[in-house]
């Protein structure tokens, strides 16, 4: 089990075992979901599309349009049908 304290302000750090099971990182939200007097889970917040938009984008790739993605989905799937 592993364990943290609590501070005066509150505060807990969250162990870094802990951080990276989770895939936590710095700024990412976390909520408490309280189960009775005794238990607490902490269970990441799911970030929305807006938030994550143009993450996984190559700078070095120039930018496509829909008409452009649309017609290379197409492209792809027709391919796998023969």
């Amino acid at each position: 089990m592993v364990t943290a304290t609590l501070t005066s302000k509150g505060q807990i750090t969250i162990p870094k075992s802990i951080r990276e099971s989770l895939h936590l990182h710095t700024g990412d939200r976390v909520a408490f979901l309280v189960h009775g007097d005794a238990e607490a889970v902490l269970k990441p917040v799911t970030k929305s599309v807006d938030e994550v938009f143009g993450t996984l984008r190559d700078k070095a790739q120039p930018r496509r349009s829909i008409e452009e993605m649309n017609a290379a989905v197409a492209k792809r799937m027709r391919a796998r049908r023969t």
